[in-house]
């Protein structure tokens, strides 16, 4: 994918700083490139607008976003927004470009949608673990007013044959941790 503005090798013809401009406060000034610029084979220039939000040690998070989006186009977006708003923006893209390398075809929403799923079968479940104390809890009360009422332990009577309700439990907390 070849953006307008994006790339270059070496310096020759582009001027300084062209994905600066308004920036941020941090380009590199004899400290090493941001994670951007370093990718891009650039100098880093004192107002490198994404100095801030790619450091030079977290070179895979600049380079998701460039594959999917584009330098120029995550240059654009930055500057038009607020600076207040620039941090939260970067963290967004970051998150869908690491989506959309896992997925290309779904991305995000196919993360939201598989929670989607996940959380209708938990609902589910736990309709079902509902159902299943209500059952004992009548159960239990329809033994205690019975014949065997005059016997201590039969107001604890629980069917040894019928499914605990805390085996809905485990797999409730297995298939949240899945994930």
């Amino acid at each position: 994918m070849k953006e307008s503005g994006g790339g270059g090798g070496g310096g020759g013809g582009r001027k300084q700083g062209s994905f600066g401009g308004g920036g941020g406060g941090g380009g590199a000034s004899g400290a090493s490139p941001c994670a951007a610029c370093k990718l891009l084979r650039r100098r880093c220039a004192e107002g490198c607008v994404f100095a801030p939000y790619f450091p030079a040690d977290e070179p895979h998070k600049f380079a998701n976003v460039h594959k999917v989006f584009g330098a120029s186009n995550v240059n654009k977006m930055l500057q038009e927004l607020p600076m207040e708003q620039r941090g939260d923006a970067v963290s967004s893209m970051v998150y869908e470009a690491n989506a959309r390398v896992r997925d290309p075809v779904y991305g995000c929403v196919g993360a939201i949608s598989s929670l989607q799923h996940q959380i209708n079968s938990l609902q589910t479940q736990l309709a079902l673990a509902q159902a299943e104390v209500i059952r004992l809890r009548l159960q239990q009360s329809a033994a205690g007013q019975g014949p065997t009422t005059s016997t201590p332990s039969a107001g604890r009577f629980i069917d040894p044959l019928a499914k605990p309700f805390f085996d809905m439990d485990m797999i409730v907390d297995q298939s949240m941790w899945s994930c």
